[in-house]
C-alpha cells in the first residue's frame, strides 16, 4: 500500500498511477449524486390523491403496473396500462390530455418514468402516486379487486 507524504507530488503521482481506479469512483459518485438530485416529476400523496379525485370526472387514473399487480387491488376506475405498453398506447389517453392524470405504480418508481413519456406526448397535468399502491394501502385507502 502507498505511503503519502504531506507534499502534493506523492498525491499527484497515486492520482495519475491509478487514473482508472479514481475515473471510475468520480465517475460513479457522481451518478450517485445525480440520481439523488434529478428533478422528480410532481407527485401527490394518497390524501391529496384522494381529493383530486373526489372533485369530480376532472381526474384520470393510469395504473403503470404489471398485469397481476393490477388484478390485485387498484384504485377506482383506474386506467390499465403497463408500464412496457404505454408508448404504444397512449393514445388511448387522448382525451385526458385535458384533465389531470395521475399515474400509479406499484412503489413509485416507475411511475415518474411514465409521467415523463405522457408529458413528452402533450399532457400537461401529470402528477405521481407518491408511495405508488403500497402508500395508499398503508394510508387505508381502499383498492377495488
Amino acid at each position: 500500500m502507498p505511503e503519502f507524504s504531506s507534499t502534493n507530488g506523492n498525491f499527484v503521482n497515486f492520482i495519475l498511477d491509478h487514473l482508472i481506479t479514481v475515473a471510475v469512483a468520480v465517475i460513479s459518485g457522481g451518478a450517485l449524486l445525480w440520481m439523488s438530485f434529478a428533478p422528480r416529476g410532481r407527485q401527490a400523496t394518497p390524501m391529496q390523491a384522494t381529493q383530486m379525485l373526489n372533485r369530480g370526472k376532472g381526474t384520470v387514473v393510469v395504473d403503470v403496473r404489471s398485469g397481476d399487480e393490477y388484478a390485485a387491488g387498484h384504485l377506482r376506475e383506474a386506467k390499465h396500462i403497463p408500464l412496457a405498453d404505454l408508448a404504444g398506447r397512449v393514445g388511448e389517453l387522448d382525451k385526458a390530455k385535458v384533465k389531470t392524470v395521475i399515474v400509479v405504480d406499484q412503489a413509485g418508481n416507475r411511475a415518474d418514468k411514465a409521467a415523463r413519456q405522457l408529458k413528452a406526448a402533450g399532457f400537461d397535468d401529470i402528477y405521481s402516486l407518491e408511495g405508488g399502491i403500497s402508500a395508499w394501502t398503508a394510508a387505508g385507502l381502499p383498492l377495488i379487486k
